[in-house]
């Protein structure tokens, strides 16, 4: 598939898609076969356990707010205009730990399965049924010590 010329507004997805995905919501802004990106935003509270991307490369420029992020089994702070690169292979997961809502752009390459994964993620609460789809799409969730 190749990337769409044009612009995906402030605060939408293209073609007005979003998904809530365990009550955080993403907006895609671009896919192709190459790279798949979305924005996030993430309430106080609200988090991405550990995972690993076995066959893509992450990124998080964090836009407003802040992450703290589990990379490699170390803890790490970004904030507003902080580039976060997380490559294939390494466990990952981020957090909101703070006071205030962080938006972030994310985007993988190659695009791989997730765009998939999260329009079968959207609206469920099955954390089994997640871990099970995700799973099927090449991301590989740790077990829950992993985010301590």
């Amino acid at each position: 598939m190749a990337l769409e010329k044009g612009i995906t507004a402030n605060g939408a997805g293209y073609n007005g898609t979003q998904w809530n995905i365990l009550g955080q919501v993403y907006f895609p802004k671009a896919v192709s076969e190459d790279s798949f990106a979305f924005e996030t935003n993430s309430a106080p509270g609200q988090f991405v356990p550990v995972h690993i991307h076995p066959t893509q490369d992450e990124f998080i420029l964090v836009q407003e707010g802040e992450l703290d992020l589990k990379l490699d089994g170390k803890w790490f702070k970004a904030k507003a205009g902080d580039l976060v690169r997380m490559p294939r292979g390494i466990p990952h997961g981020y957090f909101n730990k703070s006071e205030t809502p962080c938006r972030a752009l994310f985007w993988v390459s190659p695009a791989g399965k997730l765009e998939d994964l999260f329009k079968q993620l959207h609206d469920k609460s099955d954390i089994g049924e997640i871990v099970r789809l995700s799973a099927e799409h090449d991301v590989d969730f740790l077990p829950p010590e992993a985010n301590d």
